[in-house]
């Protein structure tokens, strides 16, 4: 067999028994609330933990990274939709490029 396609097959076993584990050790629903509640943010902490380094290294100077950071991150506070955060974010990293 090819590396490439042990790698696929190996990727796949990784990726599939993490999903599938879960729903064959859990049975019935659960009922703690502190468990509920760990595993409802989890995804969104691990998301923000994978993406932070990057957000401060992805321009040329980290002013500007965190520039549009916290003009990204003001704006989540205040609810505004996902565009409107993401654009304002490039817009700003761009302008402080512009001007420094």
């Amino acid at each position: 067999m090819s590396y490439a396609f042990i790698s696929v097959i190996t990727m796949a076993l990784v990726t599939y028994i993490p999903r599938v584990l879960p729903l064959a050790v859990f049975n019935r629903k659960l009922k703690s609330r502190f468990l509920q509640s760990f595993l409802s943010y989890l995804p969104f902490a691990v998301l923000g933990a994978m993406t932070f380094p990057d957000i401060l290294y992805s321009t040329s100077h980290l002013s500007s990274a965190i520039a549009g950071m916290i003009t990204a991150l003001v704006l989540a506070y205040f609810e505004k939709g996902l565009m409107t955060v993401a654009i304002s974010g490039i817009i700003m990293v761009y302008l402080w490029e512009l001007f420094i």
